[in-house]
């Protein structure tokens, strides 16, 4: 069967974009594809995916940010340089041949909080192989990427136990 590799959006200001993309990663690795998941904001702090994938052959996930950005009034440099690495990163596993699916979590916030260039996505979204699947996540996905997807999905808050009051949940927060 002839593979198409798709480029496929999770946005919106609902719960569930790094979610929906991981249940993807969790497909293909079923199917014997390779994945790879880089995310732009996430450190290495304890989050359950991280656990996960050390039990699912042929999903790797790498977090490659400091955790919570910063933008007021513009991003710490800092950030902006993890950013840039972790698209200069994105590149080279997407082109090296060594990956199916690559999932760019987070990537949406890197663009609309100023750490990378909506050009540099785009260009990258236009040139990857044919047959790698590209995911990308976050809010506020802008209309570039969107129009450039073959598959975007808008999370919608309709209902979240913070407005409650009630803190992040281990297993389904993080």
């Amino acid at each position: 069967m002839e593979r198409f590799g798709l480029v496929i959006v999770h946005t919106g200001n609902g719960k569930g974009k790094t979610t929906a993309a991981l249940g993807l990663a969790m497909r293909a690795t079923g199917q014997g594809l390779r994945v790879l998941m880089l995310q732009f904001i996430k450190s290495n702090r304890e989050y359950g995916e991280l656990e996960a994938a050390r039990h699912l052959p042929g999903l790797e996930i790498v977090p490659m940010g400091r955790g919570f950005v910063k933008i007021n009034p513009h991003p710490r440099p800092a950030d902006v340089d993890l950013a840039r690495t972790t698209l200069a990163v994105a590149r080279e596993k997407i082109f090296s041949g060594e990956y199916d699916m690559v999932i760019l979590d987070e990537i949406n916030y890197a663009v609309d909080f100023g750490l990378l260039d909506l050009e540099e996505v785009l260009e990258l979204v236009r040139t990857k192989p044919p047959e790698v699947h590209l995911i990308l996540t976050g809010r506020n996905a802008r209309p570039e990427l969107v129009d450039a997807a073959d598959l975007v999905t808008e999370m919608r808050a309709v209902k979240h136990p913070y407005q409650k009051g009630i803190k992040a949940q281990k297993g389904i927060e993080f």
